[in-house]
């Protein structure tokens, strides 16, 4: 049996951003829902460019936009004493812009389903907005938030040309899943490839079903 510290790095570097984008992606869909704004389309466009990007075009310009010599690089080694580039931080960081889409969209269209007459009902009870978002909106976008989430882990851990590019092939600090499968595959450890191989088809699998037997459920609800 193959090193599985790459697999439970995978996991937790999916979990981060997981949770970091659930708190930063919800305000952006709910915005986009409900936004008339004429910026709307570009905002889109911006989110939902590491669908159509090269991982290693958004890998590289991480790679110069982290490094210790930029300003956003220098404040972080400033504070914390390390670089952002070849380590964690700064694979939760890229992270967190590539999986962007697959948390947002998901929210987005959960939210634009659920129209505003929950929301206005809510407001005639004195409901705050806020109130009324937490009270009405999450309850009756729950499968939105539960096929952002899922979409999001898993999709941070396939990931493999931005995270080479940004964090390389640390042992123990950047060397995720996806990265030590290919460096089985160039040492011709064939065995030890087909196994942690093996492991990411059985969990996609997994994630998808669970994705379409959701929503299968929810819509028989629903009618």
């Amino acid at each position: 049996m193959p090193d599985l510290a790459p697999l439970w790095l995978s996991l937790a570097l999916a979990g981060v951003t997981t949770v970091v984008l659930l708190i930063l992606g919800t305000p952006l869909a709910w915005w986009l829902a409900h936004t008339s704004s004429r910026i709307r389309p570009v905002i889109e466009a911006v989110t939902a460019l590491p669908l159509v990007l090269p991982p290693t075009v958004l890998g590289f310009y991480f790679l110069i936009i982290l490094g210790p010599g930029t300003t956003i690089g220098n404040f972080w080694v400033q504070v914390t004493g390390d670089a952002l580039t070849f380590s964690f931080s700064g694979l939760v960081v890229a992270s967190v812009v590539y999986s962007l889409p697959f948390m947002v969209q998901p929210l987005q269209s959960a939210f634009e389903s659920m129209g505003r007459a929950p929301l206005e009902a809510a407001a005639t009870l004195r409901a705050s907005p806020l109130d009324a978002f937490f009270s009405v909106a999450v309850p009756l976008s729950r499968h939105g938030f539960v096929t952002a989430a899922v979409l999001t882990f898993a999709h941070t851990i396939g990931e493999f040309g931005v995270v080479l590019m940004v964090g390389g092939n640390i042992p123990g600090k950047t060397r995720v899943i996806s990265i030590a499968i290919y460096e089985h595959v160039e040492t011709l450890n064939y065995a030890a490839a087909h196994w942690l191989s093996a492991v990411l088809l059985v969990f996609a699998f997994t994630v998808l079903f669970l994705v379409y037997a959701l929503k299968r459920r929810l819509a028989i609800r629903v009618g």
